[in-house]
């Protein structure tokens, strides 16, 4: 199985690349799954319907979230309807919305996508290890299991504890990705168990920015300390971040990964087709 997954949208910048990418990068990379983190996509803050069914539209299979997950109010209803778009397991019983998500690939195949949030300099929500173990005993991976395929997306700022969730799960998991600080690291890598991993995917958005943020105001924030400073999203041309993985057909685990790095400022990588 051929596995995209594209760190978090910021903005119009980043939500437009997408949706523009999207459907050729599915062509060209003979994509069977798609996830795409879209937390930040409505004006850098949160996601509305409308933008998360463009995103769809264009081709992304999974959309999760984070912390900014209800900061568009109108996304409550949505969420609870639309089995696709999940935001982190270990928010409290009752939350609005799913953690987990398992969804139909091309040849009939199945996918399990999982999110949780970190809580180290998060926020205190309930532990992340324990809520991925629970959703993974309820599966099997490989060709004769209930999926072909697990994607985890750690939303966390703490680099320690995105490598501990992959560690973790290390030949349980086809992907371990970490979201949320908005930067892509330079680790990408196929751990011992055989599971692809990277510290952070990085975002979708202008990188002339302070993690997407227009640099004037949030650079004040540092300055001033005064969090009254406006922030805003960047809208120079984005670089679309995310991480490419090709799965082995018996065992769900990953044989080849790469980073994807698209247009805007930063330097390109592209995984071969």
């Amino acid at each position: 199985m051929r596995l995209l997954f594209l760190g978090d949208i910021v903005g119009r910048s980043g939500r437009d690349a997408v949706i523009a990418a999207l459907p050729g990068l599915r062509r060209d990379l003979s994509l069977d799954l798609v996830v795409v983190n879209a937390e930040n996509a409505s004006h850098g803050f949160g996601l509305a319907p409308d933008m998360a069914r463009a995103l769809f539209a264009a081709g992304a299979d999974v959309l999760t979230l984070g912390n900014h997950a209800w900061d568009r109010k109108e996304i409550i209803p949505f969420i609870a309807e639309e089995s696709r778009l999940i935001r982190p397991m270990n928010y409290a019983p009752g939350t609005p919305g799913q953690g987990a998500a398992v969804v139909t690939v091309p040849g009939g195949r199945r996918a399990l996508v999982v999110q949780v949030m970190g809580r180290l300099f998060m926020e205190p929500l309930d532990d992340p290890f324990r809520a991925v173990q629970g959703e993974l005993a309820k599966h099997s991976l490989g060709a004769q299991g209930s999926v072909q395929a697990v994607v985890v997306d750690i939303h966390a700022e703490a680099t320690s504890e995105k490598q501990a969730m992959a560690h973790s799960f290390d030949g349980r998991a086809s992907l371990v990705v970490g979201t949320h600080t908005h930067v892509p690291s330079a680790d990408h890598r196929i751990l011992p168990g055989g599971t692809a991993f990277q510290t952070d995917a990085g975002m979708c958005g202008d990188y002339d920015s302070v993690i997407g943020m227009q640099k004037g105001g949030a650079s004040l924030r540092f300055w001033r300390k005064v969090p009254a400073e406006k922030l805003a999203p960047a809208e120079a041309e984005a670089t679309l971040c995310g991480i490419f993985v090709e799965t082995d057909d018996a065992t769900g685990l990953a044989r080849r990964v790469s980073p994807l790095r698209l247009g805007g400022s930063l330097s390109p990588a592209m995984p071969a087709a």
